[in-house]
């Protein structure tokens, strides 16, 4: 049985092991814009078989830096979790914090490097960075989410800093992105693909649906999702593994068995609200309520067209 690539020990030992680093940047790519396209990429936290087995793989994102020095933290995440916006802001603000070492003297006077120091410890010891401001680096959060985190429909987004009257950017100032993809919400079909992005969704999505010698055209085009398909095709999973990863495959199965509860009954409720006032109101307005708690449960805009009779139009307006 092919292992799925949203489950988060597969993802980090795919995307996150030394012999694919090019599969690794070909993602990344195809996420961030046409001006800051990567040529090299180095894991800093390369998946190791033992180091997971040990229990020190505790946290299975993937941590990289580039050619210019930016940090690249890109995670898989199946579930979702209450302020995920202000754990995604932490995981930056994090990579961004640490770049600079803290050092303290031993008892026999030699210099020892401090990580993650808080304000106790600080205060504890006398403390001064090695290195200077000027040497920071950007820091790029890369989220692949499979739940809904935006109310709207589009599937992709990028955050930065920016002057909230002008949109302008500073230069001292260009240190933080944070992209979003939401791998539910893309609806395009196979055949219609063109960007590697929309691919790499598609694989992501239904990947574990695939054999790597039926691989869809559209998808073996681009070879580092070819290489990435064999290497599910082949991947071994030891005792370890294989008992982690099917207890997060039951918790994925089960959550998605959960969503989908959800969603039915919050479309049955709906349906009834809507009802009982187009009875009230008017067929017209019931079918606009219907549409807002359609859209608000994450039902797609071309769903609640066929089930409401309302225009794509009239629905995005809502």
């Amino acid at each position: 049985m092919k292992v799925n690539p949203k489950i988060d020990l597969v993802f980090k030992k795919l995307f996150g092991s030394e012999e694919n680093t090019d599969i690794l940047m070909s993602l990344i790519n195809s996420i961030l814009p046409p001006t800051e396209q990567i040529s090299e990429l180095v894991l800093r936290n390369p998946y190791n078989v033992s180091d997971y087995a040990e229990g020190k793989l505790s946290i299975l994102d993937i941590r990289a830096q580039d050619e210019n020095g930016v940090h690249y933290d890109i995670e898989m995440q199946i579930r979702g979790y209450d302020f995920y916006g202000r754990r995604t802001l932490y995981y930056w603000a994090k990579m961004y914090g640490t770049q600079l070492d803290y050092l303290r003297k031993d008892e026999e006077g030699n210099e020892v490097k401090i990580d993650n120091i808080d304000e106790k410890t600080e205060s504890d010891f006398k403390f001064y960075k090695t290195s200077s401001y000027a040497e920071l680096k950007k820091c790029i959060v890369i989220s692949l989410i499979d739940f809904n985190f935006f109310d709207d429909e589009r599937y992709q987004r990028y955050y930065t800093l920016k002057d909230a009257e002008t949109s302008d950017t500073h230069t001292d100032l260009d240190y933080l992105n944070l992209y979003f993809i939401e791998l539910k919400k893309f609806k395009g079909k196979l055949e219609s693909t063109r960007t590697i992005l929309e691919r790499w969704i598609n694989f992501l999505n239904n990947a574990h649906r695939y054999s790597n010698d039926r691989l869809p055209e559209e998808l073996a085009e681009v070879k580092e999702i070819q290489k990435a398909s064999l290497s599910l095709d082949t991947m071994y999973l030891n005792e370890k593994e294989r008992m982690d990863y099917e207890a997060q495959q039951k918790f994925y199965l089960d959550e998605q068995s959960r969503i989908k509860d959800a969603v039915t009954k919050a479309e049955k409720k709906a349906m009834e609200q809507g009802i009982k006032k187009g009875m009230e109101q008017g067929m017209e307005q019931g079918k606009i309520e219907v549409a807002q708690n359609l859209k608000k449960v994450g039902i797609s805009i071309e769903d609640i067209a066929k089930g409401t009779g309302l225009s794509i139009e009239e629905i995005e307006k809502l």
